[in-house]
């Protein structure tokens, strides 16, 4: 078990990179605390495409025999005994030690990997939250995960289905001032995950409040929350 940032634990459990012990530290942190949960579900998510760029495609027949075979200094055929008069050298070691070469090269090839990947990723996301919120339902379980951008830019990650009565629809809103009312973010009006952009209203601020209500279709009629709330939360700044 190692211990480094949470974000990069996160990405290589996600990646299948991650040992065994940390895994299972990860879950069990995921499931005593929604935060981590829903950060665990969003990298999940982020992943997700990288599986469906290519086949499954299963290794040549015999491909660990051969790098074996190459990291032991071994050919085709046997290497003869060592002439008379010379040491006998131990295969054990020189095997053992080959080994050794073979985890760390491929340790080396597994860092490389999940480093070009997370790079080549970071290409395609979006910018830097300036604030994360999970919203809870009444029963505490954790139905989105908010992320506010800097220029007002709101991506909603759903984390479960909503039983949304089909003559309705999720509306996403906001406090941008405590002592202020409501500002409509826009609709789920798919019910799946989306990004909504909104102008004019200032950068968002940590223990800002988001939630996400059920309306009538096409929106609330009064330009405020009408309906039940589905979920809700106050924004923290991530760390960075």
């Amino acid at each position: 078990m190692t211990d480094r940032p949470l974000d990069i634990l996160i990405d290589e459990c996600v990646l299948g990179l991650a040992e065994d012990d940390d895994i299972a530290r990860l879950e069990a942190m995921a499931a005593s605390d929604p935060v981590i949960a829903a950060r665990l579900d969003f990298a999940r998510q982020k992943f997700a495409p990288l599986d469906q760029t290519a086949d499954d495609m299963a290794l040549p027949d015999g491909f660990w025999d051969r790098v074996d075979a190459q990291l032991n200094g071994q050919s085709d055929v046997d290497t003869p005994d060592a002439t008379a008069g010379t040491d006998v050298i131990d295969l054990r070691a020189v095997r053992a030690q080959a080994a050794r070469w073979r985890v760390s090269a491929l340790g080396g090839i597994a860092a490389a990997l999940v480093m070009a990947v997370v790079l080549a990723w970071s290409f395609v996301l979006p910018q830097e939250q300036a604030v994360v919120a999970v919203l809870l339902n009444d029963r505490g379980e954790a139905i989105a995960l908010v992320e506010g951008m800097p220029d007002n830019t709101t991506r909603v990650t759903l984390l479960e289905t909503q039983n949304v009565p089909q003559d309705q629809v999720m509306q996403v809103w906001t406090k941008p001032e405590d002592d202020g009312p409501p500002v409509s973010l826009g609709l789920l009006d798919t019910g799946r995950s989306r990004t909504l952009t909104i102008d004019g209203l200032p950068s968002p601020n940590a223990q800002q409040l988001y939630e996400i209500t059920s309306e009538p279709a096409g929106g609330s009629p009064t330009n405020l929350p009408t309906g039940p709330i589905l979920g809700k939360g106050f924004a923290k700044e991530p760390l960075i």
